[in-house]
This record gives structure tokens, C-alpha cells and sequence, in this order.
């Protein structure tokens, strides 16, 4: 191939070609977990966190809510991915062997979101949330007086038993007036190596001779993002409009290219660049919202 601007944003048309149509392709699960939030500015402040509206009875005047200004934020973080042709395979017409590396980038921007929340959800065992303590902890409070003690944490492998008492303690939090805040557990989320125990309590008529009362309970989610955390579960509450995850998106992954000329990668290397970035973090909404265990418990 002739090496001319032309020519070149024919390249860059086809490898984007590439990119966009591996990147439409990819099944997404964080939308399962995690709540989009659009992001303007290097980070964003979630000061409303910390309490679950219910309504009351009106009696007498309004009773405004002082929301608590935990001052939980959330910082974006660049992300990028980049790669290199160089102009002797563009001339000598070997340009079509990077045509399947574009699609990969593709394929690894649409699953970043992935990445970040699914991360973050195994990382809740010792990064914090709005309250200043881990994410799963058996020291959250559930009362404004704070001496009402309440936990998502749980230590146990998963069985019938552990799922039972996970799906209890979540239905049991109350709110800052001492009320349930009608929590319901819907999705079981585990590892790969977990799938057989989660089939089990969700799928089974019957476990070891008696009948499953907890058959169809809640949804079961596979992820192999908790492939290096085998003995993770998660339970979680995600029919709410805030999910337990905040997926915080402050520039979508795009693909660029520095094809011209007066590039300095293509003046001083005589190569051209294309590169996928974006800006995006995730964290943590309502703890209520979440039941982990990390499964170290011994037998």
C-alpha cells in the first residue's frame, strides 16, 4: 500500500470498523450489579449515601431529613490500551495481520466495566464505603443512634445454610427510624468454582433428602471475574434504582489514532499509534444492599 493520508484513514476506518464491531458484540453482567453514574469533573461526591428514604405519616409539620454528609467520593481514573504498525508493514501490505489485535481492543474496552465493578465487589472485604468501614463489616450501624449493630460480613462457605442466614440478616436490617427497609435479596453472584454449590440451593427440588424451600430465590450469576477468589459469594439486592455498585463513567473508551505526518511517532520511529482510552471508576452505593462472604471459614 501507498502510504498517503488517504490511505491511511482508510487503515484507521478499518481498524475501527474492527473495534466498534467487537466492542458491540460483548455481553456485559456489571449492569447486573452496579449502577451507571454519569461523572463531570476528576471525581464525584455521593454526600446522600448513608440513608435509605422511607416515607412516614404526616403529623403536624414536615419533618425535613438532615441527610448525613458521609463525604464519600469517587475519583476517576484514566485507563488505555495502545499499539504500534509500523510504516514498512503498511507498505509492504501486512497491515491486515493487526486487524484481529483491534478487535481484542474492542472486545477488552466493552469489558472493562467488568473489570472495575466486579473488582470492586471482591475488594469489599477491605476497601470502604460511605461509612468509613469496609464494605462487608460486621460493625455497620443500622439506627441514627448508632448503637443498633448490623452485618453484611459472613466468613462461611457457601451451602444451604450460609445462603439462609445471608438472605435473613439482609431482610432484617432496619432504617435510621428503626424500620425495615424491605430489603430482598434477588441475585446470588459467586465464582466459577462455587457454580455447583449455587446450582444446588437455587435449582434443586430437593438437598440431601429434604425439599429446597430456597428453590428459585433469587437469580444465580456466574462470574469469572472471581476466578482468583474461588471461595467468594456475594448476595445481593438489585432491584432497587441504586444497585450496590456505582459504575462512575467519566469519559467512554475510544479509539484515536496519530497517523499525520508531523506525529512524533511518525516522524522520529516512522511508526503510527493507535490507542483506546477512557476515564471511569467504580465504588460502592448502600452496604444494606450486600451480603459477602469471603469463604475462609474451616469446616
Amino acid at each position: 500500500m501507498i502510504v498517503n493520508q488517504a490511505n491511511l484513514r482508510g487503515l484507521d476506518v478499518s481498524y475501527s470498523t474492527a473495534y466498534n464491531k467487537a466492542f458491540k458484540g460483548v455481553v456485559s453482567n456489571y449492569n447486573k450489579i452496579a449502577t451507571t453514574v454519569p461523572s463531570q469533573t476528576a471525581e464525584t461526591s455521593y454526600k446522600w449515601l448513608g440513608q435509605i428514604p422511607q416515607m412516614r405519616e404526616w403529623i403536624g409539620d414536615r419533618e425535613v431529613q438532615k441527610l448525613s454528609a458521609y463525604g464519600y467520593t469517587i475519583r476517576n481514573k484514566k485507563f488505555e490500551m495502545s499499539v504500534s504498525v509500523p510504516r514498512d508493514d503498511i507498505e509492504d501490505d501486512q497491515y491486515g495481520v493487526y486487524t484481529p489485535y483491534f478487535s481484542s481492543i474492542g472486545e477488552a474496552a466493552a469489558q472493562h466495566p467488568d473489570i472495575l465493578c466486579f473488582g470492586a465487589l471482591k475488594e469489599g472485604f477491605k476497601k470502604k464505603c460511605y461509612d468509613g468501614k469496609n464494605f462487608f463489616a460486621d460493625n455497620h450501624t443500622s439506627e441514627e443512634s448508632g448503637k443498633e449493630k448490623a452485618s453484611n460480613l459472613s466468613h462461611s462457605k457457601l451451602d444451604a445454610d450460609s445462603y439462609e442466614a445471608g438472605r435473613t440478616a439482609m431482610m432484617s436490617i432496619t432504617g435510621d427510624k428503626g424500620r425495615s427497609l424491605n430489603l430482598v435479596p434477588d441475585l446470588l453472584v459467586v465464582s466459577p468454582a462455587n457454580e455447583k454449590a449455587a446450582r444446588m440451593i437455587l435449582k434443586a427440588d430437593y438437598i440431601n433428602g429434604t425439599t429446597n424451600i430456597y428453590k428459585d430465590t433469587a437469580e444465580l450469576l456466574v462470574s469469572t471475574e472471581l476466578a482468583d477468589v474461588p471461595d467468594a459469594w456475594f448476595l445481593l439486592c438489585t432491584r432497587r434504582f441504586l444497585k450496590p455498585i456505582i459504575f462512575q463513567k467519566r469519559k467512554e473508551i475510544k479509539l484515536v489514532a496519530l497517523t499525520r505526518d508531523n506525529d512524533q511517532n511518525v516522524f522520529m520511529k516512522d511508526e503510527f499509534i493507535w490507542g483506546a482510552d477512557g476515564r471511569s471508576n467504580a465504588g460502592y452505593g448502600f452496604w444494606q444492599m450486600a451480603y459477602g462472604s469471603d469463604g475462609t471459614a474451616t469446616a
